[in-house]
């Protein structure tokens, strides 16, 4: 926003535009980043079935006996599941690539991850080894987890205060975005037929082309420009770009600020960040919303979607094509929430999208619980199932990126995201590995348990976390030391109070 006087002394505000070339820097940022997330996560439901009689195929060829349907099943779940050890390797690597090389520079670097991992899982089946499907998927992980880490880094910092959040939703907009593009080219109209899948897992090499095209006609992030490399010149000309040239002078002045505070103070390393007691809450808050990200339910919910879309009659060859629609659903969300944040805000997005999704979960549970009982039960489910997605893209699915931009100044924001990253791809590894027991053990009232971190999370962001909207990180930052202090002042002065009653007893 920005701000003038009117003629009776109050302040107006009049609502920032973003400048065509910031929008296409976002762009371009994202269309290598959670874009290929996304896109990767999404297609590789699609060739299950060949890519398994390939295995068997290739088995067949060396050993001359049929693949057993265990060492089947657990060569295709490591195809599938290695790309979240990739991430979590890629998130362990994004803060230091995003310190040495740039923003900018670590994204366009780490496209050399996905182009390879398209060569490898592109030529497995003309040589025959069905093992560089693993070693691809797994630097496609890597990739996703640069990706995820270092991109909203990137978005955060070239954004003007006013419109940080719309612009850091770009990352969830392309995620979404990449998930619906994988859904859709995944059909069998398109690569989606058995003979296509080497090309389809392979072209997770256009969005990496199209980066290395596109971002290098774009800056680097003046944040880093002038806080970390000390380049006053360089980052007057980033900002000039990216938010015209009469239009820069506020965000010269935060960071001024900035380097004012941070100077002779390091970048942190992610032990030095746990171990700062000045930044607990914030780490805590971090910790948190990326764990809940993905063990709130969201994979619950895809997993039943086609058990109740079956419910509902859909024919079962026109599944596929309901969980492109649900694909879509999460995508325009996304894109509202993209327009909403930055006059909303961050606190009410969230705390009412996780609110819905626990209501949501109580209907679900109720529905599908009582899906026999009468022909109109299924369609109620369907519709509790667009409504949690759509809750999870309003609230969670974006928001939760931009707090960890938000919460941090620039010395501690990489190592934040090393952090939030780790803790986001252990949660979706682990969230794998544990729901098919939950599902098997509570059935429809897995929902339940989803129902409870969702209520626990409006809790702690109710009574912890501030707003955030239109504030300098300085400002935030501020706010919890601030709120700290007034903790510590509470405690000590109850504490001196019953020393006091104590002394008067005796």
């Amino acid at each position: 926003m920005e701000t003038s006087l009117r003629a009776d002394g109050t302040v107006q505000l009049k609502r920032q535009v973003p400048n065509k070339s910031l929008l296409l820097a976002v762009c371009a940022a994202c269309i290598g980043g959670t874009f290929q997330y996304g896109y990767n996560v999404s297609i590789i439901n699609a060739p299950t079935q060949t890519v398994q009689n390939f295995i068997n195929q290739t088995w067949i060829y060396r050993y001359d006996v049929k693949i057993t349907d265990e060492l089947l099943t657990l060569l295709w779940s490591t195809i599938v599941s290695i790309f979240t050890i990739g991430g979590l390797v890629g998130s362990l690597v994004g803060g230091t690539l995003a310190m040495k090389f740039g923003r900018k520079g670590a994204l366009l670097l780490n496209n050399t991850f996905a182009l390879l991992a398209a060569l490898l899982m592109g030529i497995s089946h003309p040589t025959g080894y069905f093992e560089l499907l693993v070693i691809g998927r797994f630097l496609s992980g890597v990739n996703a987890g640069v990706g995820l880490c270092v991109q909203p880094l990137y978005l955060g910092e070239i954004a003007p205060r006013a419109l940080r959040g719309g612009m850091s939703m770009g990352t969830s907009i392309f995620l979404t975005g990449g998930l619906l593009t994988g859904q859709v080219v995944g059909l069998h109209e398109l690569l989606g037929k058995a003979e296509h899948w080497p090309i389809l897992l392979s072209t997770t090499c256009v969005p990496a082309v199209l980066q290395l095209l596109i971002l290098p006609w774009f800056p680097e992030s003046p944040r880093y420009l002038l806080l970390d490399k000390g380049d006053d010149t360089a980052c007057t000309k980033a900002l000039k770009q990216l938010h015209g040239g009469d239009d820069y002078h506020r965000e010269m002045e935060d960071m001024e600020k900035e380097r004012i505070t941070s100077q002779g103070i390091q970048a942190k390393k992610p032990w030095e960040l746990l171990g700062d007691r000045s930044v607990r809450w914030q780490l805590v808050t971090v910790v948190l919303i990326n764990a809940a990200q993905q063990l709130n339910g969201i994979n619950a919910i895809y997993f039943y979607a086609s058990y109740i879309f079956r419910q509902a009659g859909i024919p079962e060859d026109k599944i596929l094509y309901a969980t492109v629609g649900t694909g879509a659903c999460e995508c325009l969300t996304a894109l509202t929430c993209g327009m909403l944040i930055d006059s909303l805000g961050r606190r009410v997005l969230i705390i009412g999208g996780y609110t819905l999704m626990a209501v949501w979960c109580i209907c679900i549970t109720i529905t599908v619980t009582l899906q026999d009982l009468s022909p109109w039960v299924p369609y109620i489910s369907m519709a509790c199932v667009l409504a949690f997605i759509l809750s999870f893209g309003l609230g969670p699915g974006g928001v939760t990126n931009i707090l960890t931009i938000e919460l941090f100044t620039q010395t501690a924001r990489p190592a934040a995201y090393v952090i939030g990253g780790s803790v986001n791809w252990l949660s979706f590894f682990f969230i794998g590995m544990v729901f098919p027991f939950i599902v098997n053990g509570l059935q429809q009232y897995c929902f339940l348990v989803f129902l409870v971190i969702c209520v626990l999370v409006v809790i702690y962001i109710f009574c912890i976390v501030p707003e955030t909207k239109n504030k300098t990180f300085l400002e935030i930052q501020e706010e919890f030391l601030s709120r700290d202090r007034s903790r510590t002042q509470k405690s000590e002065g109850s504490n001196g109070l019953g020393q006091n009653s104590l002394s008067t007893h005796i």
